[in-house]
């Protein structure tokens, strides 16, 4: 096993209803601690990763097999295009055929949507085996790779089938930020502005003193900032691991930011949703007299600056309404949105008027 560079960062996520806790490093050069993860009782081990990242996988495929493993790399589709029950089949169908068994390891290599594919094959596997999260992306790092959480997308919505299966790792390489594209790696700074308008103002001090090296992996405050990132979602998924209490404030901006994803066919990438949905969030929070002016107006400051959407067509407002309604976060036919009373000041609107929600899209509307 190699050592962890003195500058790694290790943040542990604490375990709750009956999980262990697991560790999420962030650093470079991490692939050493590989092995330790997947554990000396494995024998086989399936690494899944997109069709973009083949080379990576079939370098991960080598490695482990060198270490004594028996490994297949399974190529899946890129993105959201994964997340399908077909997808899932397939993955199966590899495992049964390779002889995976419970002590055996999935490790899922690549953005968010791999890595929740990967969890989600993990969790119904012979009803869960281990898993590592390899995340490759800053939406990866920050948000899908760290929680538990896993699944896939239906035709009526967004990860409206999956389980909480925890893994038993997380490596955030930072070194693999810098094949990014830029709007691919700007579109994960929505969920870190997103972990500083709900929990830690810092972010957004350290964003707002130079946004344009925010937008690279170059940028002074980086690591910092996905860091930082992390230890939020950790605090609270060790707290409410399967969104039963405080867990929910993660979902700041979600609501509709799943439904744009679902009516632009998860064209749209999942940060620029969620972009315009925190700035439909905080205007629904101010015109139901929670948010003062001020912050509620450096939402749109704030995501603009770095390059992110903060408006969506609205002629769309109908399907929009609809898709919500079946949303994880609904209960029954009444909506339920997270909003602020005030920076870090998360709060749950329940069944908001029509008329407000109207009015809410109404400065969100392109």
């Amino acid at each position: 096993m190699t050592t962890p560079h003195p500058s790694v960062a290790r943040i542990t996520v604490g375990g709750s209803a009956g999980t262990s806790p697991y560790d999420v490093l962030v650093g470079r050069q991490l692939l050493g601690e590989l092995p330790q993860l997947i554990g000396s009782t494995a024998q086989r081990v399936a690494v899944l990763h997109p069709e973009a990242l083949a080379s990576t996988g079939e370098a991960l495929r080598e490695d482990l097999a060198e270490q004594g493993y028996e490994v297949i790399a399974v190529q899946l589709p890129n993105a959201e295009e994964s997340k399908t029950a077909e997808v899932a089949a397939y993955c199966w169908k590899a495992l049964g055929q390779t002889g995976f068994t419970r002590t055996d390891v999935i490790v899922g290599v690549g953005g968010g949507a791999t890595t929740d594919v990967a969890g989600f094959v993990a969790a119904t596997w012979l009803r869960g085996v281990r898993w590592v999260a390899v995340p490759t992306t800053v939406l990866g790092m920050v948000d899908a790779a760290v929680g538990g959480k896993t699944g896939i997308n239906t035709a009526e919505g967004k990860n409206l089938v999956g389980a909480f299966h925890p893994p038993a790792g997380v490596l955030c390489d930072l070194a693999a930020l810098e094949s990014l594209g830029v709007h691919d790696y700007v579109s994960g700074l929505a969920e870190i502005i997103k972990a500083g308008l709900i929990a830690d103002p810092a972010i957004l001090e350290l964003i707002e003193s130079d946004p344009q090296a925010a937008r690279t992996p170059q940028g002074h405050h980086t690591a910092e900032l996905i860091e930082r990132s992390i230890r939020v979602k950790a605090e609270v998924v060790s707290e409410d691991l399967k969104e039963s209490g405080r867990r929910e404030i993660l979902n700041y901006g979600h609501t509709l930011g799943h439904a744009i994803e679902k009516n632009e066919r998860y064209n749209w990438r999942h940060g620029a949703a969620v972009s315009v949905g925190m700035v439909f969030a905080a205007e629904l929070g101010r015109i139901a007299g929670r948010l003062d002016d001020a912050t509620a107006d450096r939402h749109r400051a704030v995501l603009e600056s770095v390059g992110l959407p903060v408006t969506y067509r609205g002629d769309q407002w109908p399907k929009l309404l609809e898709t919500m309604k079946v949303d994880k976060k609904s209960r029954g036919n009444r909506l339920r949105f997270i909003v602020l009373e005030g920076l870090a000041k998360p709060a749950v609107l329940e069944s908001p008027d029509p008329a407000m929600l109207l009015a809410a899209h109404a400065e969100i509307a392109a």
